[in-house]
């Protein structure tokens, strides 16, 4: 049983909610005023916030409003807009649901926490709980920071009280860390966690779908001409929104930044957390909007092949196969790696397979075997198909050898160069062959 069972089984036996903790003298020869004041009015006015109090402990709320002219690279807030509530009707569809309206009515609400660790459970605490949405023709982000340990339950309060408002949760890498640790901390304290019952997209999953092919083999067409190997949330907004950050805090320094300003009360140093947590925010809103826009205007919309390949990926997910289908055409043809190229069509041979459209499907297949550089396995899976298609739907017994070979000479598997060359004898007995030893038929080049 994980941490976050057994503390859910906490809140099933029932129990009153855990008080504030009793006030305790310092002892003997220590002062109260060695240690620093994390609420003064300094810290407010340094962060552009102001402290809220509520059960005797004060936290901090910083409010934060980008106009319609607002730009990441090339994507202004007004290019991201959602539909009148808020929403956009392709969050379904980036969930992998056919595409409806969202069962929660409410616009959508962007989190990212900033944490004490990356370790999770107890201990980890989400000192920085950053919140975005549309409002109008604007983007707003609301962060709250813990200035103590001991103000906590009155900022998850708060933070309940927003996320009841809205009615879909975007996060990236969310559903792996952040949203977990605020779950964990709301149990702590016995309260009930706002998003267990919110749908939730993950946005991480919907990039590495469709934009990290273009990071690994290709560029993007438009303005920045990088190519990347990382899926994380800054690399992404260089590769897709074209920015770039300046200045940005890197990651493995935000706690001691935390840890600094507990110790100290010098709030300096979280004036580059709050922005980066602020950036993440608007970075995720903007390419959340831009998958919505992908899917809102269709196949002809993307503008390499492998974000075709990856935009058919998610359209087959959210049970629109012919928009699929013609994604997958469209990024066989547009000319991308032969990795995308022989992946377009695998799935849009599967596809028709699965439709019970063979002929359509070893069109397909055969595409394949034509291309040059393109990787063994999907050349070994093409091949597979073809003799199976030829041995059992055409009964051409001499052309189903012929890919049994194929695929047997690009087998590494031990149990799949077993059943290939069971087919390949199966073909001999069929076509009267004696059972010779099998010699390769083709290159692997």
């Amino acid at each position: 049983m994980n941490l976050g069972d057994r503390l859910r089984s906490v809140v099933r036996l029932g129990g009153s909610a855990p008080q504030d903790p009793i006030y305790v003298p310092d002892p003997p020869g220590v002062s109260s005023r060695n240690f620093p004041d994390t609420t003064s009015a300094g810290a407010a006015e340094v962060l552009g916030g102001e402290w809220r109090e509520s059960r005797g402990h004060r936290y901090l709320a910083v409010d934060r409003r980008y106009p319609v002219g607002h730009r990441l690279g090339r994507v202004s807030v007004g290019d991201c807009l959602p539909a009148e509530d808020g929403a956009w009707p392709q969050l379904s569809l980036l969930m992998g649901r056919p595409m409806a309206p969202m069962p929660n009515p409410g616009p959508t609400l962007f989190v990212d926490l900033e944490t004490t660790g990356l370790a999770g459970g107890a201990g980890t605490y989400a000192f920085l709980v950053g919140f975005g949405w549309f409002e109008g023709a604007s983007f707003r982000v609301r962060q709250f920071l813990l200035a103590g340990y001991a103000a906590e339950r009155a900022l998850l309060e708060e933070v309940a009280d927003l996320a009841a408002r809205y009615g879909a949760l975007v996060t990236y890498n969310g559903k792996t860390f952040d949203i977990p640790l605020i779950e964990t901390r709301f149990l702590f304290h016995r309260m009930s966690p706002p998003f267990s019952d919110v749908p939730h997209l993950d946005m991480l999953h919907q990039a590495r779908r469709l934009w990290r092919p273009r990071m690994t083999s290709e560029s993007h067409k438009e303005g920045d001409e990088r190519t990347l190997t990382t899926c994380r949330l800054s690399a992404v907004e260089a590769s897709v929104l074209g920015h770039v950050r300046e200045n940005d805090v890197p990651g493995f320094e935000v706690p001691s930044r935390y840890f600094h300003y507990v110790r100290t009360g010098d709030t300096n140093p979280l004036k580059a957390v709050f922005e980066h947590n602020r950036l993440d925010l608007l970075a995720l809103a903007m390419l959340t909007a831009t998958a919505a826009t992908l899917l809102q205007e269709g196949p002809a919309a993307s503008r390499t092949a492998s974000e075709a390949l990856g935009l058919g990926r998610v359209y087959e997910r959210g049970g629109l196969i012919e928009e699929a289908r013609a994604c997958y055409a469209r990024a066989a043809g547009l000319g991308g790696s032969c990795v995308v190229q022989g992946e377009a069509l695998w799935a849009y041979g599967t596809s028709y397979r699965r439709a019970g459209h063979f002929d359509l499907a070893a069109e397909a297949w055969q595409r394949i075997l034509a291309l040059r550089g393109c990787p063994a396995h999907i050349t070994k899976d093409a091949a597979e198909a073809l003799a199976v298609h030829h041995e059992h739907r055409l009964c051409d017994f001499h052309a189903a050898r012929l890919f049994a070979l194929h695929s047997l000479e690009l087998t590494v598997s031990a149990t799949r160069r077993e059943a290939a060359r069971h087919r390949v004898a199966r073909l001999d007995r069929k076509l009267g062959r004696p059972l010779t030893e099998l010699a390769p038929l083709f290159s692997s080049a």
